[in-house]
């Protein structure tokens, strides 16, 4: 998103995510209106956790795996109305790739790091193949407006950009104490989850928002935009929180892609727009900018067909 400056960030919001969770993209609508919605007024850093490690163990049985994390994803795209894939190739093996070039992405400024982004979120959602090792993640970038693609490989490959994912990784393994115990009300209220040392990190996706005086409040998991809203007002009363909405046009040059839920929430005005791509998914279709099908993955414009 673009920055505002006569409007100088009033808080902080902290969202710990990774590239390949499905409850994180499940929450990409909300998420997606609150960012436009505060877009200017606050400071958004993103944490990358790591959810597939390096040194986890591989599946004894890789295609039980499959089978049962594609059913996994189902039953979460049933609750969030999310596209899914509808064939999934593996469970990922690993999610450094993916967030070492979202971490690299994000020194090109925060509108080409959110396109990147969603579009190593939608190479396991979508097309069933995850950006799990680091020709796929760069791969999946590749066309991406105003992005500069050797630098992203470099970037992704250095040794600031890793120590960064490290650190990321090690501050979601340590919760604020609030989200240890979380009241339900949703199918994934954001508890915390016990690592295998004993310890506990952010179940994804969780937002912690802090303002400059050290004040903070937490909403782990999938809620509603009134959840984070009412965080914001708490902390920052004067902050605005009525949900902005673009014209659909406009939204579609912004995101790039949208999915149903995403249109419902972000947009207003007739839809589709003139030129958009839709894509059929396991779980409803995802809308794509004329230009996005023109450069994005070719599973994308092989299934798309343009209105």
């Amino acid at each position: 998103m673009t920055s505002a400056p006569h409007h100088p960030p009033v808080l902080e919001v902290v969202e710990y995510t990774d590239p390949l969770c499905p409850w994180s993209w499940g929450a990409e609508p909300v998420l997606r209106l609150l960012r436009t919605t505060l877009d200017g007024r606050v400071h958004w850093r993103r944490v990358y956790c790591v959810l597939f490690d390096e040194d986890d163990d591989p599946a004894p049985d890789p295609a039980a795996e499959t089978a049962w994390y594609a059913r996994y994803v189902e039953d979460i795209s049933a609750h969030t109305r999310a596209p899914r894939a509808p064939r999934l190739s593996r469970v990922a093996a690993s999610s450094w790739p993916s967030s070492l070039v979202a971490a690299a992405a994000e020194l090109q400024g925060a509108t080409v790091a959110d396109r990147v982004l969603r579009r190593l979120r939608e190479t396991v959602f979508v097309r069933g193949e995850p950006a799990d090792t680091p020709e796929l993640a760069l791969a999946a970038a590749r066309g991406v407006p105003g992005l500069d693609e050797e630098r992203l490989a470099a970037d992704a490959a250095s040794a600031a950009v890793r120590e960064r994912v490290r650190a990321d990784r090690a501050e979601a393994r340590r919760p604020v104490p609030e989200v240890r115990s979380v009241e339900g009300g949703s199918p994934h209220p954001g508890a915390a989850k016990e690592t295998p040392d004993g310890a506990y990190r952010y179940a994804l996706p969780t937002l912690l928002l802090r303002s400059p005086g050290g004040a903070y409040r937490v909403v782990p998991g999938w809620r509603p935009y009134e959840a984070y809203a009412e965080a914001v007002r708490l902390l920052c009363p004067g902050l605005p929180t009525d949900p902005v909405t673009l014209p659909a046009d406009r939204a579609l040059v912004l995101h790039r892609t949208l999915s149903n839920p995403e249109r419902e929430l972000l947009t207003h005005g007739p839809w589709p727009p003139a030129g958009a791509v839709r894509v059929e998914t396991g779980n409803g279709p995802l809308w794509l900018h004329p230009e996005e099908a023109g450069t994005g993955p070719g599973d994308l414009r092989a299934a798309s067909t343009s209105l």
